[in-house]
């Protein structure tokens, strides 16, 4: 094929499912789209798109040539994404992935280093999706649970997140505290609604508490929080978090098997980029202030 702009446009029409869809995303005059794939047609004598009133369909012809495109763009994307991390220069975008429960610790390092080097632009991904830094999705990753293994990632032990079990005072002035785990099916807990949830603390839980006293169940660490906060029940945090809000109070001493390991994640081929070596320092130096 010695044409690719008729492949790239082809692959946008499969995507999109309109001439007009994909005249948009190029940036060209729907006339454009519709030689383009008349001609690529014409070169290989095979349809591609079988035509309707809604817009295109791939034929199963389309459908593999939208797979090769797919696998190109990825590829092509890959290598934009590493070559945006290059460079003598701290600039540029800087993107940085974390669980959503961690900005209020991430976030200021960010702004405090965007502060430092003025010509970053930051991007910080939050979610439970796993950003994929072999497609250039992320410059450092913070990731929790254990040791990531995905190939050409460059992986380095972070820090290792203390987690309590804490209660709000008005819970406590209802229901006092439990005398140990043996009366924790006289109490009401905060837990994770997925029962394979794999954090320590979440699996303990699920191992010491009677399953009707887990009677506020949520999806992330961030309801949970609050559903501590509100008076719900008992549940784990993390004890930085706890220690920012008085009205929170630990009911339990502190066990060693409920930490969580946070890991600090970066692809082979951006780790010992002037930029990527930059914040990384920069992260590990305050860190050191997140202990409690």
């Amino acid at each position: 094929m010695d044409n690719w702009d008729e492949v790239r446009t082809a692959y946008q029409v499969a995507r999109m499912g309109t001439v007009s869809g994909a005249a948009e995303v190029l940036g060209v005059h729907h006339a454009t789209v519709i030689r383009h794939i008349d001609a690529i047609e014409a070169r290989l004598g095979v349809k591609l798109f079988q035509r309707h009133a809604r817009g295109y369909t791939p034929t199963e012809a389309g459908e593999d040539l939208l797979r090769v495109a797919q696998a190109t763009e990825d590829q092509f994307n890959q290598l934009v994404g590493r070559m945006k991390g290059r460079g003598d220069d701290v600039a540029g975008e800087l993107v940085v992935t974390s669980l959503a429960s961690l900005a209020p610790l991430v976030v200021p390092v960010l702004s405090e280093f965007q502060q430092l080097h003025p010509g970053v632009i930051v991007r910080y991904l939050t979610g439970d999706r796993l950003f994929r830094l072999e497609y250039g999705e992320a410059h450092v990753a913070i990731r929790a649970g254990s040791v990531p293994d995905q190939p050409d990632n460059v992986v380095q032990p972070f820090w290792n997140q203390e987690v309590g079990l804490y209660a709000s005072k008005e819970y406590i002035a209802r229901r006092g505290v439990p005398s140990g785990v043996e009366d924790f099916a006289n109490h009401s807990f905060v837990g994770n609604d997925d029962e394979n949830n794999r954090a320590p603390f979440s699996q303990w839980l699920r191992e010491h508490a009677p399953d009707e006293a887990i009677t506020f169940r949520c999806s992330n660490n961030f309801t949970m929080y609050q559903a501590v906060l509100s008076g719900a029940g008992i549940g784990f945090m993390s004890r930085w978090e706890a220690a920012r809000n008085p009205e929170l109070q630990e009911v339990m001493t502190h066990l060693p098997e409920w930490s969580g390991k946070l890991w600090l994640v970066t692809h082979v081929d951006l780790h010992r980029t002037t930029k990527v070596q930059a914040f990384l320092t920069f992260l590990k130096d305050r860190m050191k202030e997140w202990m409690v």
